[in-house]
């Protein structure tokens, strides 16, 4: 899989927004995000996504981008 992902404004504001319901849902979004191919596709099984979710974040319920939570 290649991936083309950006940290754009609009990506920061929807990953904040779902954050403030969900943290670990916005978390799932972001890594989502970071695997997704060209085509915004991700193949992985959720047993994949579970391990990945746990390598990736050592807080999965923690805000994950440089910055900060703006209030």
């Amino acid at each position: 899989m290649t991936s083309r992902f950006r940290l754009n404004r609009k990506f920061r504001r929807d990953y904040s927004r779902l954050f403030r319901k969900d943290p670990a849902a916005a978390n799932i979004f972001l890594l989502l995000a970071e695997l997704a191919d060209d085509h915004g596709q991700v193949r992985a099984t959720e047993e994949e996504l579970c391990l990945l979710l746990n390598a990736r974040f050592e807080d999965p319920r923690a805000y994950q981008l440089p910055g900060g939570l703006k209030r």
